[in-house]
């Protein structure tokens, strides 16, 4: 049966009426333009004779600033328990999520996620969307996280950015067929059909002008995920094949989050910064190429001749050159001569910097907001306040990616609490009493332990800018001069760690974990102290006791150590 004869599948069907809307939307056209604008390609189309296209990139500065910005500090996600049923459990479950903490930030490591969510915060920024899909290794039970271009996910509900509300989601990849097929041969599709799983040129609305261009041959597979009785299902197919038939994958959350740069009622992909710098970006262009092509022109002194009067014109353009004339000159001037170069007015110049900085001003990206401050000048909490006033625009992002980030770790939870039907190992840290070393253990979670286990999540972030650093250093440097970290002033030093906000400059948690240590120090000097007591006071017995005594004890004690011996060569 020819290719064309073959009816396409129901996914494939419903995945074209997405792709028509997207087109009605031009969301593919935008995303184009958003990332040449921003990768500094904005001449784009335009064929510029007699100078170069000349452009000062000023999206590319403000997204650089906006996306540093809310990325500055460290995420961490943190898991706690709100199952309160009865204090038994509460406490087994405070103990799960501790256990947790470790696995994910294991998780956060291994996966790359700081780089991943800054690209994920700039797509945010510059296409208005970021997005992360998360499959699952069932070998090291270990969620796998994927950042997909904006293009590639459809929406149910195109007018709702509460991913979990979708009534479907629709994922595209594009796959090498080799691969699609041996995935077909693993779900079991006959031979017969697939056959018809084969390359395409489905390119047009792939995400950067460079990704329309494919090397080896490709073809368009296809995710749909929707909801039935609480639990998501999905399918695969590609155009004329379906790869994986409907299945409950029994999770209760879509493995889809994504980050909005902006609110847009009424869109479930939100607003970027780019779409709306575009017109300033090319006015720039275009005022700063009528610049360069004035001085071009006219901006140079110009040389005027008489080529008839002069015997070598090469000598014109030579330094140096001695100019020879044809016959009697009276006037030098009257064949060579220079004109002076034009004056140009100086509003263009200002026009040129008001667009900048007016731009830059309006976006929060001005020279205070980007750290053009004398830090010789200021001390560290001075710039740290002028910053943060300055960063104050942008904590609708900010919070945005941390419910982003605490989207992902409900995602990682809900797939741990599926997919280990016979229960959890996770590792713990643990202390020798006698020697004070540390190793790691395994401990095994039972599977009704995670199921019952009603988790919520937070995010704990750690400043990292050069002025947090700073204005930590300095903070701990005065704890330091003023005793706290001694033994006599340990209560108050805990006191203090205790009241600090989560996200303060002063490392909270390090301070707690160094006031447990100096306690753990004086517990053991305690029982050093406790033992020699008990030592030196059966010393004192034993002098002070008569000698019928003396030697019932000494005897006593080689017949301890008899049995100590036989007892250990057993």
């Amino acid at each position: 049966m020819d290719l064309e004869e073959i009816k396409n599948t129901d996914i494939w069907e419903e995945y074209e009426k997405g792709l028509n809307y997207m087109r009605m939307r031009n969301i593919f056209a935008d995303t184009d333009r958003n990332y040449r604008m921003y990768n500094g390609d904005q001449w784009y189309g335009v064929k510029v004779e007699g100078i170069e296209p000349v452009q000062y990139n000023i999206i590319e500065t403000i997204v650089n600033y906006k996306t540093s910005t809310i990325n500055e500090n460290l995420w961490a996600p943190k898991f706690s328990s709100e199952n309160f049923e009865s204090k038994e459990y509460r406490k087994t479950a405070e103990r799960v999520c501790e256990l947790l903490d470790r696995k994910a930030a294991k998780v956060w490591e291994k996966d790359q996620m700081d780089q991943k969510i800054r690209e994920i915060s700039d797509d945010s920024c510059i296409n208005d969307e970021g997005v992360m899909y998360v499959a699952y290794d069932k070998d090291n039970q270990n969620p796998i996280n994927e950042v997909i271009e904006k293009n590639d996910i459809q929406y149910g509900n195109e007018q709702s950015s509460d991913i979990q509300s979708q009534p479907y989601i629709i994922i595209r990849q594009r796959k090498p067929v080799s691969i699609v097929r041996e995935l077909a041969k693993e779900m079991g599709v006959s031979k017969d059909k697939i056959q018809y799983i084969v390359g395409d040129n489905n390119t047009e609305s792939q995400a950067g002008d460079d990704a329309k261009l494919e090397k080896n041959d490709m073809c368009t597979l296809i995710t749909k995920m929707w909801k039935e009785n609480g639990t998501v299902w999905y399918s695969k197919a590609v155009q004329k094949v379906v790869i994986e038939e409907p299945t409950d994958t029994e999770l209760t959350l879509y493995p889809v989050a994504h980050f909005v740069w902006s609110e847009k009622k009424g869109n479930a992909r939100g607003e970027g910064e780019v779409r709306h710098l575009i017109p300033n970006q090319l006015e720039l262009n275009k005022t700063f190429m009528r610049v360069c092509l004035t001085v071009k022109q006219s901006a140079y002194v110009q040389k005027v001749i008489n080529p008839e009067k002069i015997a070598n014109p090469d000598a014109v353009d030579r330094i140096g050159g001695i100019i020879k004339t044809t016959g009697q000159v009276d006037d030098v001037s009257k064949i060579f001569t220079y004109i002076q170069p034009a004056s140009m007015s100086t509003d263009v110049g200002k026009l040129t910097n008001d667009i900048i900085s007016i731009t830059r001003e309006l976006k929060n990206a001005g020279d205070i907001a980007t750290g053009g401050i004398n830090p010789e000048q200021a001390s560290g909490r001075a710039i740290l306040a002028i910053q943060n006033a300055s960063k104050q625009p942008m904590s609708k992002q900010a919070t945005g990616l941390k419910r982003f980030i605490e989207d992902l770790a409900r995602i990682w939870l809900d797939m741990w609490t599926v997919y280990t039907p016979n229960g959890m190992t996770l590792e713990e840290d643990e202390t020798d009493p006698m020697t004070g070393e540390e190793y790691t253990t395994l401990v095994e979670i039972p599977a009704s332990v995670l199921e019952n286990l009603k988790g919520t999540v937070k995010v704990d972030v750690t400043p990292v800018s050069p002025f947090d650093k700073y204005a930590q250093e300095l903070s701990l440097e005065n704890l330091l001069k003023g005793g706290y970290f001694t033994a006599q002033r340990v209560g108050e030093l805990r006191i203090y760690a205790e009241t600090l906000p989560d996200d303060a400059t002063m490392p909270k948690q390090k301070l707690l974990d160094i006031c447990d240590k100096i306690e753990e120090e004086q517990e053991k000097i305690a029982q050093i102290n406790a033992q020699s007591q008990i030592m030196m006071q059966n010393a004192n017995g034993f002098l002070n006791s008569d000698a019928e005594v003396q030697a019932a004890q000494i005897s006593d004690a080689m017949m301890q150590n008899q049995m100590n011996q036989e007892a250990a060569t057993e």
